[in-house]
């Protein structure tokens, strides 16, 4: 077994405590290894089940942290090829909600939604895939007779 140390914010080792008080625990240890363990079975659980996918990632974080926001732009720039669309919007005085939407290789995709959400200072990101049947641009003579790109989502 290893020991890790961990810092956690005040308001989020109260939400552990009322967690431990709700279900019984007896100790931290045992609390945040089961949460963590389900939180990996949930990663896992998401393995990529098509090539190709849509996908929107959500998250909030702190917009005056250490030039996040700058970083997190700059990012997604850099995977333009990757990302359709961006909607951010303030909570409060500090912190923003970002929603991104992103297209294309499963596996590209899920590495920039995952790298997004483990930047310091983003909390509460959550990814939501979509596995597509990905047809490129449609030319005049396609199927509805004008040129765009179709993802069908797989059911």
């Amino acid at each position: 077994m290893q020991r890790l140390t961990i810092s956690l914010d005040d308001s989020i080792a109260a939400e552990i405590d009322a967690f431990m008080a709700r279900s019984g625990y007896n100790n931290r240890s045992e609390a945040i290894r089961d949460l963590v363990r389900d939180g990996l079975m949930r990663s896992s659980q998401t393995a990529p089940i098509a090539d190709h996918c849509v996908a929107a990632v959500s998250y909030v974080y702190d917009y005056d942290g250490r030039d996040l926001a700058a970083r997190l732009d700059k990012a997604h720039h850099e995977h333009h090829d990757l990302t359709i669309s961006s909607m951010r919007t303030r909570l409060d005085h500090r912190h923003c909600m970002e929603i991104t939407l992103f297209r294309g290789r499963t596996s590209v995709v899920r590495q920039l939604a995952e790298a997004t959400i483990a930047e310091r200072g983003v909390r509460f990101g959550q990814i939501n895939l979509v596995p597509v049947r990905s047809e490129g641009p449609l030319h005049s003579h396609g199927e509805h007779g004008h040129s765009h790109h179709h993802d069908t989502p797989l059911l």
